[in-house]
């Protein structure tokens, strides 16, 4: 790419799990000639989530922009007011060829609504998903306020289509972060261990995340989940659900376990994770991992109510009520270091080279800003 043609790409974060994702497409796009920039938001700054900002600063090929969106316990619409005029000052200063942004959280959200009312040329990633709670409005909201698409399967593409989005903006590229864990993670799992003082030689993995149409039951939810894992007699580490509204009765029942057999963390470095899930026995709770990489490694995974109730159809899933406890029980024991046929049914782990192949493609950067909708015939 000759200089003076030269793309500023900014890509939005907000959360330890979405850098994960877009942390393979923002390294091809910089190998490739693409000048990168981070606007770093959200959990990421926040210390009792690991300060995870520091990992993106990690990543020196990467310019940075920090912005602290919010106080601890702030409500979203409060969050999502505070972004947008953080990322719309910003945003005039950087003027990027290309916004890249992910999924569904409140982050994600503001700056789509900033790049669609400014007229500036934005990509969605992992559009047209279900998960049957508030995440899956605001993911449908960033496909119809975003330029481009880069979904992760063929029947994600249909429900952008199902969205009035045009096929022609739309493509298909997989997860990106099944980029990193289908390579080798650079550690080993001792060095992880050591790192983050994990003594359990087998060991399940456990990740609550509240939800925020059920906060009148999520205690209860949590509380019963908990105690099915502690009468499975087994290992697992914990790591601390994300900041959402009902997070505080989450990790108010965390703090009760024995720490002999429960190892909490607040977050962790990805590719530290990616080891992590490819050496544990099996997998709970209602994080994305548990849809999309355990399937990918061919891993058990136990799919905690209705976060993610709509996601996925792999065979090594197993969708369980919290309140179920004899069932998940059941299903760790009998899963328990089980092995599964590899799923690919959210790609093969070449995201981000299909990801740098549409942006050196002329005709993306001509898009129009203004979209019509289109009819279904």
């Amino acid at each position: 790419m000759k200089q003076s043609e030269v793309k500023k790409l900014l890509f939005v974060t907000g959360t330890r799990a979405d850098f994960g994702k877009l942390q393979p497409l923002a390294s091809e796009a910089y190998k490739n000639g693409f000048k990168v920039k981070f606007f770093v938001t959200g959990m990421h700054m926040i210390e009792k989530y690991g300060l995870t900002k520091n990992e993106v600063r990690s990543f020196k090929e990467f310019e940075t922009i920090e912005f602290l969106n919010q106080r601890d316990g702030d409500p979203q619409d409060v969050i999502l007011s505070k972004t947008i005029l953080g990322f719309s000052d910003h945003l005039n200063e950087i003027n990027p060829d290309l916004v890249v942004i992910h999924g569904d959280r409140i982050e994600a959200l503001a700056c789509s609504i900033v790049c669609a009312t400014n007229y500036i040329l934005s990509t969605h990633i992992e559009g047209g998903e279900v998960s049957g709670t508030i995440d899956e409005l605001f993911r449908h909201c960033n496909s119809k306020l975003c330029s481009m698409h880069m979904v992760s399967s063929e029947k994600a593409k249909k429900r952008v289509i199902q969205l009035g989005e045009s096929d022609k903006n739309i493509f298909v590229i997989g997860s990106p972060e099944l980029d990193i864990h289908s390579n080798k993670s650079g550690v080993e799992i001792d060095e992880v261990k050591n790192r983050y003082d994990i003594d359990f030689d087998e060991y399940g993995i456990c990740i609550f995340h509240p939800v925020t149409s059920e906060l009148n039951t999520i205690k209860d939810q949590a509380d019963s989940l908990f105690d099915a894992l502690e009468a499975t007699n087994k290992n697992y580490i914990v790591i601390l659900p994300n900041n959402d509204p009902g997070n505080i009765q989450i990790n108010e029942k965390i703090n009760t376990l024995d720490r002999k057999k429960f190892k909490t963390l607040p977050s962790m470095r990805f590719n530290y994770f990616s080891e992590l899930i490819k050496n544990c026995s099996i997998f709970v709770g209602n994080s994305s991992a548990g849809v999309r990489e355990l399937p990918f490694l061919g891993i058990c995974s136990i799919d905690i109510g209705s976060r993610q109730n709509r996601r996925s159809q792999s065979k090594s899933i197993f969708a369980v009520n919290p309140f179920e406890q004899e069932k998940i029980i059941n299903i760790v024991n009998k899963n328990w270091n089980k092995k599964f046929d590899k799923s690919l049914e959210y790609g093969k782990g070449n995201a981000a080279k299909s990801f740098v192949n549409i942006l050196l493609k002329e005709n993306i950067w001509a898009n129009p800003f203004q979209k019509n909708f289109q009819d279904q015939r």
